[in-house]
């Protein structure tokens, strides 16, 4: 995706954004032991850390090349 590349300073300050409140937001639930909440809010920073991680990895996707 040529996006990502074009908008490096963009990229960079998501991925700062998405891996700091993921990393908040994971000891905030990790400190509500024993409740549920706090497991939701676990799994939402995870998958805020996800989200940095695949928008890392978009300016190295390959093209996918169709097969005759």
């Amino acid at each position: 995706m040529e996006f990502w590349k074009e908008h490096a300073k963009l990229r960079v300050a998501l991925i700062a954004v998405l891996f700091v409140t993921g990393i908040a937001a994971a000891i905030y639930g990790w400190r509500l032991t024993g409740k549920i909440a706090g497991l939701g809010i676990m799994i939402a920073g995870v998958g805020l850390l996800v989200g940095a991680l695949w928008i890392y990895n978009m300016p190295f996707e390959r093209p996918h090349k169709k097969r005759p």
